[in-house]
């Protein structure tokens, strides 16, 4: 099984789509290993996006990251890093697929609600700095109705 960081932007949380949004992963049969709601410091907003950090969108994107709160989880499953990316969609919202969340909700690059790990290493890098506390172990009867 494989563990990937998800995390509910400020947009997503003002627009009150929290909800919705977990409801696609349980659905999709991912398991939910860890979830917490923050605020963003502006220390682990950059740490995060470091990978960015020359881009001129960046003091924009550690702003808005930082505006309000997030909803930050750990989804566990079968290829959950690649499930999750195609249930979250292309990053702008005009061009993501029909069905997928940003497809669905979004309309802009920057505000595009929701964010995924892109690579097993990035997951682990991810989780690490957004679950220091480690994530939750669980028996989840559900796996039996999802995997041969």
């Amino acid at each position: 099984m494989q563990t990937t960081y998800v995390m509910i932007k400020p947009d997503g949380v003002q627009r009150g789509l929290v909800g919705e949004i977990l409801g696609r992963f349980e659905r999709k049969g991912l398991k939910l290993v860890g979830m917490k709601s923050m605020v963003p410091t502006e220390e682990i907003a950059r740490t995060h996006y470091d990978v960015h950090k020359e881009r001129p969108f960046f003091p924009g994107l550690i702003k808005f990251v930082t505006s309000g709160p997030v909803v930050c989880m750990a989804w566990q499953g079968k290829d959950a890093i690649s499930v999750a990316r195609k249930l979250i969609g292309a990053t702008n919202g005009r061009e993501a697929d029909p069905g997928t969340i940003r497809g669905d909700f979004g309309m802009d690059m920057g505000y595009n609600m929701i964010h995924g790990s892109d690579a097993p290493e990035t997951a682990e890098f991810e989780l690490g700095l957004w679950f220091p506390e480690g994530l939750m172990e669980w028996n989840n009867t559900m796996g039996t109705w999802v995997y041969e």
